[in-house]
């Protein structure tokens, strides 16, 4: 098999990743901080390096404001629900993964918020005014998507950031796509909650993702337990990331995080993104030409998008496209990719999209033969 669904999850893992993750069981056992023995006090260690290294490349000083996480989504939701307030408003996207719109939405059909739905440009400047245009009185913050998961598009951070910052309001950033793959310092682009997927473009085990924040003290809980520290009490740790971390961590998730993260501070986001964005670019300019196929980013390039293709063949749902590539070798995803909102955006509910999605062990030999075996499909079709 063939693997080019790298959004879904990245694989094949780095060697590394799964000789980290086994140590958990042959070297680093027990809980990490809830003991006052060796093993215990060495299993906090290499927790707090892993938290340490994740600092390290998305440039905060303080490894404590790293929340370490199940994945993206329990991070949007800790982030969200934490500092989302009765009578609050929020803006996101017209793009949005589920992660997003599914806690917002249930918020507002609670009647503790309300939200907007901004929409997106390929210009920046029309893009940054429809989410100016949508801020009331009562609005709080911004929660968007740094990169489509369904359609590979960036949305100008940066720019989101600095209105953000302009107008007083928090920013949350999905960089479920974008970690690992883009650099990213959040504080520098005015993001106060950055959310991350350990599994995807940082290399590590699923089960993992993080919480990027200097501004915990403001998060209410959504979890509350045990966390080794303040037992006495029967209040939640207010310190940062004791606040956020009840019950035991994913030892095996987080060592194996920790090599991930090695990896791809070796290679460096940059030239990961260069060598997975060659081969989109390659596979985008030979299905533009194929008869009966519809591409969904036509505008597909360099900086504007993250190496993520979107494309339906006539007369065929990307279900069917997909279940014939598979029996092919190759491994892509169709559908609506948790995303219904970027589909209604793109005219894609209906059919959803068969989606490529590159990662840093694809080569051009497999691009080509994925892109041979697609032009196939259409003349056989």
């Amino acid at each position: 098999m063939i693997y080019f669904d790298n959004a879904a999850t990245s694989f094949p893992k780095p060697k590394q990743v799964a000789v980290a993750a086994g140590k958990a069981f042959t070297k680093y056992g027990a809980n990490p901080g809830r003991s006052g023995h060796p093993m215990s006090m060495e299993a906090a260690v290499k927790v707090f390096e892993t938290r340490e290294s994740l600092a390290s490349l998305f440039g905060v000083e303080n490894p404590e404001e790293v929340v370490l996480t199940a994945n993206c989504t329990f991070a949007v939701n800790f982030a969200l629900k934490g500092f989302l307030r009765q009578g609050d408003h929020i803006i996101i996207s017209d793009l949005e993964h589920n992660a997003v719109r599914r806690p917002v939405h249930k918020l507002a059909a609670r009647g503790r918020i309300t939200y907007s739905v901004a929409k997106t440009f390929p210009d920046i400047e029309q893009t940054v005014e429809s989410f100016a245009a949508r801020i009331r009185p009562n609005t709080r913050a911004i929660a968007c998507t740094h990169a489509s998961n369904a359609f590979g598009i960036i949305l100008p951070i940066d720019a989101i950031g600095r209105l953000c910052r302009e107008r007083d309001l928090l920013f949350l950033v999905d960089a479920a796509q974008t970690a690992g793959v883009l650099e990213i310092r959040p504080y520098d682009l005015g993001i106060d909650f950055l959310c991350l997927a350990g599994h995807k473009g940082l290399y590590g085990p699923t089960g993992t993702g993080a919480l990027i924040t200097g501004l915990g003290s403001i998060l209410d809980t959504t979890v509350e337990g045990g966390t080794g520290s303040f037992s006495d009490s029967l209040e939640q740790p207010t310190d940062m990331p004791d606040r956020m971390e009840s019950g035991t961590v994913n030892m095996m998730g987080i060592l194996g995080l920790g090599a991930g993260i090695d990896f791809v501070r070796e290679k460096t986001p940059a030239a990961i993104y260069v060598h997975e964005m060659r081969l989109a670019t390659e596979a985008f300019a030979r299905l533009r030409n194929m008869p009966g196929l519809t591409l969904h980013t036509p505008d597909f390039a360099f900086g504007s998008h993250v190496p993520v293709i979107p494309f339906n063949l006539a007369g065929k749902t990307s279900e069917e496209t997909i279940a014939e590539l598979g029996d092919k070798g190759f491994a892509l995803r169709g559908g609506l990719h948790c995303a219904p909102l970027a589909h209604q955006k793109m005219g894609t509910m209906e059919t959803g999209a068969a989606r490529i999605s590159f990662g840093a062990f694809n080569t051009l030999a497999e691009t080509h033969q994925l892109c041979d075996a697609i032009e196939q499909l259409t003349v056989d079709s």
